[in-house]
């Protein structure tokens, strides 16, 4: 099953040539959740040319203007495919004014219906076929959330050998048995999933944290993350001017993600100081700590693979 992620923006603050505000999409075996959605992000939607029809769900950090003014772009654009089900947005208090206000001041036509969704933090917000996604509470200067998506235990691997041995015969019921379900043989006996397949493996973990401070429990919640999309906004030199605004530097970033032991760290929504050059500074910074840290850039994408 696929599931891999598209960086549609990267940028803090304000825009610039190249570097859209911060909205991150995931794909996972066709459908689109979007994780913030910041301006310019159906632009990069677009230029991706990702053949989507429609965005599943919207999980926003919070109400500040860089990481929802894109919404606009996003309900006009979703007008313009088909779509029976609702399109779902999450997100801390005043989400649910944020999107009444759009709707009301700029008089969009929409023709499907929007589920907004406030969110207490810890609580499960969303429930897919084989997933979750839950929130975490951060800290900043408004409500904000970090959100992690998660998939259930997959069966063990399938043991061929053991299935022989045991009569059963090549064919459908070796797929019955790889999908958890027991089989009935013709003399009557029965065999169950656990004779032929092994241990239970972890499902892939996807974790997104923007616009905090290195907030209790979020190392914890980002625990095992194949991978920890987090904000770098600044580097060492202007930690307290992180600490002032509510953000991270690169190298806070990467002590969150090795204390999670988290298998990567992709930084993001960089202040805009830093010219695209400058920002191996920042990454510098953060690989001193923990080693498998990579810099988000718009357009990129990054495949989660399941580890056998």
């Amino acid at each position: 099953m696929n599931l891999e992620l598209f960086v549609l923006g990267s940028g803090g603050m304000m825009p610039l040539p190249g570097r859209a505000l911060t909205s991150v999409l995931v794909r996972r075996e066709g459908e689109l959740f979007l994780f913030d959605c910041g301006e310019g992000t159906q632009v990069s939607l677009r230029r991706l040319n990702l053949r989507w029809k429609k965005i599943t769900a919207i999980f926003i950090s919070h109400t500040h203007a860089d990481h929802v003014t894109g919404l606009p772009g996003i309900l006009m654009l979703s007008s313009q495919v088909d779509r029976d089900e609702p399109l779902y947005i999450y997100g801390p208090p005043r989400i649910r004014d944020v999107v009444a206000a759009m709707r009301d001041t700029l008089e969009m036509h929409i023709n499907y219906e929007i589920v907004v969704r406030e969110v207490e933090p810890g609580v499960e917000a969303y429930e897919g076929e084989g997933f979750r996604v839950t929130s975490h509470p951060l800290v900043h200067t408004r409500p904000c959330l970090a959100w992690c998506l998660e998939e259930d235990q997959r069966p063990g691997i399938f043991h061929p050998e053991q299935a022989e041995a045991l009569g059963v015969p090549r064919g459908p019921m070796w797929s019955t048995l790889q999908d958890g379900e027991a089989v009935s043989l013709a003399d009557g006996r029965v065999v169950q999933p656990r004779e032929v397949l092994g241990e239970r493996r972890r499902g892939r973990k996807f974790c997104f944290a923007t616009d905090t401070v290195a907030a209790p429990g979020l190392a914890d919640f980002a625990r095992g993350s194949d991978l920890f999309i987090c904000e770098g906004m600044f580097d060492e030199e202007l930690a307290e001017t992180a600490a002032e605004k509510r953000h991270l530097t690169a190298a806070q970033a990467a002590r969150i993600a090795r204390e999670a032991g988290a298998h990567r760290l992709g930084l993001i929504h960089y202040s805009p100081r830093y010219a695209d050059r400058e920002l191996k500074r920042l990454l510098g910074e953060a690989k001193e700590i923990f080693p498998e840290t990579f810099l988000c850039r718009d357009l990129q994408h990054v495949p989660l693979p399941h580890e056998d």
